[in-house]
């Protein structure tokens, strides 16, 4: 994978704004550009214009007692959700998954899901150019791309399998493998809000999906998908997506392209052959 960027503190005016007091801590996980102070967590805005608002807006929103927990964002004094470009939300102490912890990754996404139903598509889904966003667009068939020579193969037996697939689409979070904690007797928590338009079934291919290619999931998960007959072509899109990005990401003078291609090719074969209904790899 690439090489995790430096951390950035944020500056002492962004903890006045956000009214937090300690020494910046950097948090282990995502990007490794989260910083702990005190109770709150402080990472740069991300996405397009207006959307670390938007997504403060969803997540105040969101119910309690939904089968899972969301970190409330904090807002400056004047109710900025963003300030000197950094977001900021409470804390919350947690394990993460996905290890051990599959089933638990895939049930909160689909009760996150469910209380995001209703949600209008925001504009500014049209507005993403990064590597993440441009790999979802190509995974779906809505934009063309090339990738580093080291995927080639998977990706074009990847683009050979897909099919034309119906499925409502709706707000979900395209990145809960690694972004859902859990503590002893309290319902998981979703951390880290990566807004997409797609079916919810997709967004469950994509947990899958990175089990195939980076972790050891229990056997009898990867069927996924509650047995729809739709889950083969999410999942294949979800392979696609994760290597489009990958790609996006490491640029033509990738060192470590054998061993993750090694990955993507092996994954890709699952997929074509069906083994990944209850397979863990070794």
């Amino acid at each position: 994978m690439p090489e995790q960027p430096s951390v950035i503190l944020p500056p002492r005016s962004v903890l006045d704004a956000f009214d937090v007091r300690g020494i910046p801590e950097p948090l282990t996980g995502g990007q490794g550009r989260s910083v702990r102070v005190g109770g709150a967590v402080l990472k740069p805005a991300e996405g397009a214009e207006g959307e670390s608002e938007w997504a403060a807006s969803v997540v105040e929103r969101l119910p309690r007692g939904a089968g899972f927990r969301v970190p409330r964002p904090l807002r400056s004094a004047e109710g900025d959700a963003v300030v000197e470009g950094w977001t900021a939300a409470e804390f919350i102490d947690g394990r993460p998954g996905p290890s051990r912890q599959w089933p638990g990754v895939v049930v909160a996404g689909r009760a996150f899901h469910a209380a995001l139903r209703e949600l209008p598509r925001p504009a500014f889904l049209d507005r993403r150019t990064h590597p993440w966003a441009v790999a979802d667009r190509v995974a779906w068939g809505e934009e063309e791309t090339a990738v580093v020579p080291e995927l080639a193969e998977s990706f074009a037996r990847l683009l050979s399998l897909r099919r034309p697939v119906e499925a409502t689409p709706q707000i979900v979070h395209g990145d809960l493998t690694g972004n859902v904690l859990f503590a002893p007797g309290q319902d998981p928590v979703v951390i880290d809000f990566s807004p997409y338009w797609r079916p919810p079934l997709y967004a469950e291919a994509v947990v899958i999906a990175d089990g195939l290619l980076w972790y050891e999931p229990a056997p009898g998960l990867l069927v996924g998908g509650g047995r729809d007959p739709r889950w083969r072509q999410m999942l294949i899109r979800a392979m696609i997506f994760r290597l489009v990005a990958l790609s996006g990401l490491v640029g033509p003078s990738w060192r470590a392209g054998k061993e993750e291609a090694a990955r993507f090719l092996a994954a890709t074969e699952a997929v074509e052959h069906g083994a990944y209904e209850g397979r863990a790899r070794p």
